[in-house]
């Protein structure tokens, strides 16, 4: 038994990166995709990057969750509350909306940015 224990133990210091780092770089690279939409990108476009990002950020709150529990929770919060947002746009959106899914977008790179950070240690 202790000798399992202590395989165990070594398994947990091993050299191999926490499979979170994977999802955190996949969910900060379609954070970036935001920055690349164009005005001919229109609804359409950031409908489908706000997708991407939600699954992106799901993938890494599952796997992540359990070791940040604080910053998970964080990017669950602000990638629906964007979700929401875009959601909500009309065709031709109003100032309002659109300074709401700005807000909103950097809300989620805030929250992405304080994970990045707390996970560096461990994804470096």
């Amino acid at each position: 038994m202790a000798v399992a224990a202590g395989v165990v133990a070594l398994a947990g210091c091993s050299s191999s990166k926490p499979a979170y780092c994977t999802d955190r770089t996949n969910l900060e690279n379609s954070v970036k995709g935001l920055t690349s939409l164009t005005a001919s990108s229109g609804i359409s476009g950031l409908t489908s990057q706000v997708k991407t990002i939600q699954s992106d950020a799901t993938a890494l709150v599952s796997s992540a969750k359990g070791d940040f529990p604080t910053q998970t929770s964080a990017i669950t919060s602000s990638v629906n509350a964007l979700k929401a947002s875009v959601t909500g746009l009309a065709s031709s959106p109003s100032a309002t909306q659109i300074a709401t899914v700005t807000k909103d977008a950097a809300s989620v790179v805030s929250s992405v940015k304080s994970f990045t950070d707390a996970s560096s240690s461990k994804c470096s």
